[in-house]
């Protein structure tokens, strides 16, 4: 479908080096790492609201990219990406495709999405709809460059899963029980590079890694979490994975050469994947069940993993990556879920009730620095962070904060 043009500032993406300061799901590297921020002196009192603008509904992530956010969200039976200057708020353009969806009675809470945040790379977009629809644009203009139908099975909640570029590869995992495949399109034309019909998709993102000398998408699916030849799709190594309801929605950690999964009443453990013989096998290193994650994705910073354990109704932790040690645990009932990310040893935890956390990373206890409220509705999607300004994502609307 063509783009609708508005009237708006915009920005040359031709040039050599663009920004990325936020590009994808968990920012540039997946993990969480905020890579531009100007941290104060002192923290405010308030952060100052520099405009708002109804955008639609949906959980995806804000983008960040050079003066423009990429929102991708529901406009009544839409699914729509826009582009958005960051000064302003005021649209450059947008593009639309049909997309009715009625949402099941179980996940009704959580609205009709799109859940998915979707990918810049090399100034094209990919996203992934509700029901897997997966498309490409050009980040310039908005063009619909192709676009991959919703397959005819889907995960009993739909799809929550963001799209990796890796190269010249765009990476997605789709369908459901009997019409599944991770699959990598080209990035230029959407042709198919490889696919591995092996287990029907969760609801978490993968990563790309390099494990044992071989360059890898790890990733959960359905009942295991695997580990694919980039290159070819080829399974390298599985190991059984599973959680009540089977909706893990976690992104698995890469520290240190080890992967670090957990998931609903499953804990979290750190293992290796190492070839022996010819034969890929998996190595716990340690495991707890002390503290574990829902649906909120934890940081790393100097060998501690902070996070929000969905434990005891919410209670923030930190984890010691060597040997599995908890080191503190918060009062229970913090939140019932929150976004984390991280620039330097500072925290910044987006709870779903709108309510921005920022704290110090400490080995010996919680240390919040500010609580900032940030909308007026429900906060489910991770916020963008860059130089002095956050970028919100409520139930409908974004909204753009910095600090005075």
């Amino acid at each position: 479908m063509k783009p609708r043009l508005f009237i708006g500032l915009s920005i040359l993406l031709s040039v050599p080096v663009v920004a990325q300061n936020w590009p994808q799901w968990r920012g540039q590297n997946r993990d969480g790492a905020i890579t531009a921020f100007n941290e104060p002196s002192t923290w405010p009192e308030t952060l100052r609201q520099q405009w708002k603008v109804e955008v639609g509904t949906g959980y995806a992530t804000p983008l960040l990219v050079g003066d423009r956010i990429y929102m991708f969200s529901r406009l009544g039976d839409a699914e729509v990406m826009q582009a958005l200057d960051v000064a302003t708020g005021k649209t450059i353009w947008r593009t639309d495709y049909p997309a009715p969806f009625t949402v099941m009675a179980a996940a009704a809470k959580h609205g009709p999405g799109p859940k998915s945040t979707p990918t810049f790379a090399n100034g094209r977009l990919f996203s992934m709809g509700m029901t897997s629809i997966v498309t490409a644009y050009d980040a310039a203009t908005g063009k619909q460059l192709w676009q991959k139908p919703a397959p005819k099975q889907q995960p009993m909640y739909h799809t929550a899963m963001s799209p990796l570029v890796d190269g010249n590869s765009v990476i997605i995992h789709t369908g459901g029980p009997g019409d599944t495949a991770f699959s990598a399109y080209d990035v230029a034309t959407g042709a198919v590079r490889w696919e591995w019909k092996g287990d029907s998709p969760a609801y978490g993102s993968p990563i790309v890694v390099t494990l044992g000398g071989t360059r890898q998408v790890v990733s959960f699916t359905h009942q295991n979490l695997v580990g694919l030849n980039a290159a070819t799709g080829a399974l390298l190594w599985s190991r059984p994975f599973t959680t009540p309801s089977n909706t893990t929605a976690q992104t698995p950690v890469f520290y240190k050469d080890t992967i670090i999964q957990a998931g609903r009443e499953a804990g979290i453990t750190r293992f290796r994947a190492v070839q022996r013989d010819d034969k890929w096998v998996t190595e716990d290193l340690w495991a707890t069940k002390e503290v574990s994650l829902q649906m909120s994705n934890a940081v790393e910073i100097n060998g501690v993993l902070y996070g929000l354990s969905h434990l005891n109704s919410g209670q923030y932790f930190a984890l010691d990556l060597e040997d599995g040690k908890v080191l503190w645990k918060s009062e229970p009932r913090q939140a019932e879920n929150a976004s984390v990310s991280r620039a330097g040893d500072t925290i910044f935890s987006l709870e779903s009730d709108a309510e921005l956390v920022v704290m110090k990373a400490n080995k010996t206890g919680l240390n919040i620095l500010r609580r900032y409220p940030v909308a007026m509705g429900e906060t489910w999607a991770q916020p963008a962070i860059a130089g002095n300004r956050f970028i919100v994502k409520d139930v409908s609307n974004l909204t753009l904060w910095s600090l005075n």
